[in-house]
């Protein structure tokens, strides 16, 4: 299977939903993005790590595991998001200390910040882009009032809940067409956030 290079395009946030957070990935030879849903600490640790001017007081935990890899030699060579099941990510980190390479097992989240304080580029395969990618194709109109896309998620965003008031829990009454639907609006609507819950529901269903 062949790898596909991915960067980090941003951090969309939500003002309404606690802990609720996006990591937008992008396909460096292409126009597919990868959402993934992580956790507020993780958020956070992958923010600083973008801000290269932002130093905490105290070392985060990515910031010890880069200190104590660097004291033992141990050099990050790149991150692989190898698997997705039920909406779920799985990511391998390619370690190397004495030409000697180990992969560990490790969350997409922490393996993504990690990957950023070692300057570690990051990959997928191309059946998961292929099943969990998303395109967006924005209609006349919308590119008529926003002709850059490019600084959509330069700096975080907000995204709302659902018209339901809850995210998450209302697809599985929807049908597969539906969820399609709300799919494509959700991406056209720049909410990565419920468009990668979607896709979630989406996968379960056609696996």
């Amino acid at each position: 299977m062949s790898l596909v290079k991915l960067t980090i395009k941003g951090i969309s946030y939500s003002q309404t939903q606690n802990g609720a957070y996006a990591l937008i990935l992008n396909e460096v030879d292409g126009e597919r993005k990868l959402p993934i849903v992580i956790g507020a600490f993780e958020a956070q640790s992958i923010a600083i790590a973008l801000e290269k001017e932002i130093k905490p007081p105290r070392p985060l935990t990515h910031d010890l595991f880069k200190s104590f890899a660097d004291r033992f030699d141990i050099v990050v060579k790149q991150v692989i998001i190898h698997k997705l099941v039920d909406g779920v990510f799985y990511s391998s980190i390619i370690c190397e200390r004495d030409k000697i390479e180990e992969i560990i097992d490790a969350r997409t989240s922490d393996a993504i910040a990690l990957a950023l304080r070692f300057n570690a580029p990051i990959f997928t395969y191309k059946n998961i882009l292929d099943k969990a990618g998303i395109y967006l194709n924005p209609s006349p109109t919308e590119t008529d009032t926003n002709d850059d896309d490019e600084g959509v998620l330069s700096t975080p965003e907000t995204f709302g809940l659902d018209s339901e008031g809850k995210a998450g829990d209302t697809y599985v009454s929807m049908s597969l067409s539906e969820l399609h639907d709300a799919l494509e609006k959700a991406v056209q609507d720049e909410d990565y956030e419920k468009a990668a819950k979607i896709r979630d529901e989406i996968s379960k269903r056609e696996s």
